[in-house]
């Protein structure tokens, strides 16, 4: 507890050790002569519990009428106790605000430990970063000023403060709070690791590959922080219903308080069953009350935005990051699932496994392709120069073009060199020679002759195929692989990992086409689809689907910006897993605003009927609200889904 909530718990405790004995008092229970000849002392007995339970509640119910924003839940409950008081009803009146602060102090509990819950999942912003200094002693910096490039010790038990590349020693890494994954990664020399992990056993030197602003532990604490900013359309509604609500509840009790006592007094209708027509006015008043403390609608407006919070970040400590909670209401409703292939189906470790055709050395045609492609880091690009083997000498390329959907055309040693597909050699009037085996064909040509082409091939993700299975059982109906490889290519892998449909040799824009016509099949519905990439070439595909998902680990920037959900660790299997999430989610909401607003419609109904009395106001308001919070905290529940 913080330190508000443990002063509003002397308050309620105080205030009902003083309650109890008036109570007895009140209701004769216990005889005191003294208060029975004089009453208006018991009412000022009464007021020390009230006020000291509920001076904040009848503060902020004031200065929303000072402030024009009358109708609110402070406003029901200040008015429907003090109407309580009024008719000397002091017990229920003070049981009223007494019984409401102990649900305001469980709501504010249950919120605080949500969000202690996810600031300990998302407890990855480092404090400081060691650099070494020149006699060997280390520095502790602010990671903000430590610049690309710089070299940082980390030491077991400290946490990664910046992206970049092993220089020295090697570890077990701690990325459970990057990807969910419990299991330590180890790490060597050579090897990238991410801010935000914690380093476990040995010490490492690394060189920082971004300043702090753009390391991942950053760019993770953003996009959580920010998720609450982007708000659902269930979130939305209950937001517009409270504003339209809470004054129609207010105008009906007014209504019930007024007008039946005197359709009474008028016609008689009734009126024998009132002593005097003090005692019908005060039982419409009291009904009216009990109408406004059933009425006041926390349960919904409060549990609503906790289910999402909690959704979100029950879903953060499965290394799922999604934007907010319109994108976990659209992933509920998600029907199909379009995926990129390369580094999203399959791992995007290309290797060349075969030279063809080539009237030249195997090594001299990897030298002229390594050379054309040594600016490139596209994972073909890094395949090519490692099978190259020897050290690339950029200083003999000049005049590189990158032509979108075809290739590269550059100038090795002077010499003309185009690599890319089929389309790059009909550009450049060079005659191809199709190739039987399945991979990434790279053709080449050199001063505008064939010299033959180079097969590369990719694995498949471990999990890819099974991803596919815990779709379907999802419920998702279509599972699509748009790609720019060849036709062979995407058969294959489509076969190989149950895929329903595939589009292979798409250029960029190709599969914005793609996608869009896929959109236009679920017009009209509720069915969303999906996209899944990493590739910069990605980011506008995942802007256009109704909901982008990324890989967040070995993802390109622009892909993790334009999407909507992250997947922190590149695991397709967390797909599945975050509609699944999504779907236990929207289930939740919808069952906390049935069951209060149906709870409260029945009570309202018996409350204007007069068979509900202030207690049951009491039970209907507090008691909903503390179950709907209880029921919203099961978001955070998803490590089994």
């Amino acid at each position: 507890m913080n330190k508000k909530q443990k002063n509003l718990l002397i308050r309620i405790i105080i205030a009902a050790v003083l309650w109890v004995p008036l109570f007895l008092i009140s209701e004769e229970i216990i005889e005191v002569p003294f208060f029975q000849k004089y009453p208006i002392l018991l009412f000022c007995f009464f007021l020390i519990p009230y006020l000291l339970v509920g001076h904040d509640i009848l503060r902020k119910a004031l200065n929303g009428i000072k402030n024009k924003q009358v109708f609110d839940e402070n406003f029901l409950m200040a008015i429907a106790t003090i109407g309580a008081i009024a008719l000397g009803e002091y017990g229920e009146g003070v049981a009223v605000m007494l019984l409401y602060q102990v649900g305001e102090l469980f709501q504010s509990y249950a919120v605080g430990k949500s969000r202690k819950n996810i600031s300990e999942l998302m407890d990855i912003r480092p404090d400081y970063a060691n650099i070494e200094q020149e006699d060997g002693t280390l520095e502790k910096v602010d990671p903000y000023e430590v610049e690309v490039g710089s070299i940082i010790v980390i030491q077991p038990g400290e946490k990664v403060p910046l992206d970049g590349v092993i220089e020295e020693g090697n570890s077990a890494l701690n990325t459970s709070a990057l990807t969910g994954e419990s299991k330590p990664r180890e790490v060597a020399v050579g090897d990238e690791i991410l801010s935000g992990s914690i380093n476990m056993t040995g010490v490492l030197k690394v060189r920082t590959t971004t300043e702090f602003d753009e390391s991942t532990a950053s760019k993770i604490l953003d996009l959580v922080e920010n998720a609450s900013s982007r708000k659902s359309k269930s979130e939305n509604f209950i937001a517009k219903f409270a504003r339209v609500y809470t004054p129609i509840v207010c105008y009906a009790a007014l209504f019930l308080a007024v007008v039946p006592p005197l359709f009474i007094m008028l016609t008689h209708v009734g009126a024998h069953h009132y002593a005097t027509t003090g005692a019908i006015w005060a039982d419409w008043v009291l009904r009216a009350c009990t109408f406004l403390v059933i009425s006041c609608p926390c349960a919904v407006v409060i549990s609503i935005p906790l289910s999402f919070f909690a959704g979100i970040g029950g879903a953060s400590n499965q290394g799922i990051l999604i934007k907010g909670s319109n994108y976990l209401e659209t992933l509920s409703e998600v029907k199909a699932v379009a995926f990129d292939k390369t580094g999203t189906i399959t791992k995007g470790n290309f290797a060349v496994t075969a030279v063809h055709h080539s009237p030249v050395a195997e090594q001299e045609l990897l030298d002229y392709a390594a050379h054309a492609e040594c600016h490139s880091s596209h994972p073909i690009s890094l395949s090519l120069q490692q099978a190259y083997g020897s050290k690339i000498d950029p200083t003999r390329v000049t005049g590189i073009e990158e032509i979108s959907g075809h290739g590269i055309k550059a100038k090795v040693d002077g010499r003309n060199v185009a690599i890319g597909n089929e389309k790059m050699m009909k550009l450049v009037g060079a005659e191809s020679h199709p190739c039987h085996h399945v991979g990434t064909i790279i053709h080449v040509a050199i001063d505008g002759e064939y010299y033959g082409h180079i097969v590369i091939t990719d694995e498949l993700k471990e999990h890819s195929k099974e991803a596919m299975q815990q779709l379907k059982k999802a419920g998702v109906e279509k599972t699509i692989m748009l790609t720019g490889d060849a036709e062979s290519v995407a058969k294959k892998v489509a076969e190989e990992v149950g895929l329903t449909d595939y589009r292979a040799e798409l250029l960029p824009a190709d599969k914005v086409t793609a996608v869009e016509g896929l959109l236009k099949d679920y017009a009209g519905t509720n069915k969303k689809l999906a996209f899944v990439g990493d590739g910069i070439n990605d980011a506008p595909v995942l802007a256009r689907a109704d909901i982008g998902i990324a890989m967040g680990a070995l993802g390109s920037d622009a892909a993790i910006e334009a999407a909507d959900v992250v997947l922190m660790d590149d695991d397709p299997l967390k797909i599945s897993k975050a509609i699944k999430i999504s779907r236990k989610c929207l289930g939740i909401v919808k069952q906390n605003i049935a069951f209060a607003l149906g709870v409260k419609l029945l009570c309202l109904i018996l409350a204007a009927f007069g068979i509900a009395n202030m207690w049951l106001a009491i039970i209907a308001d507090v008691g909903v609200m503390i179950l709907a919070v209880l029921n919203a905290i099961r978001c955070l529940a998803v490590k089994n889904l």
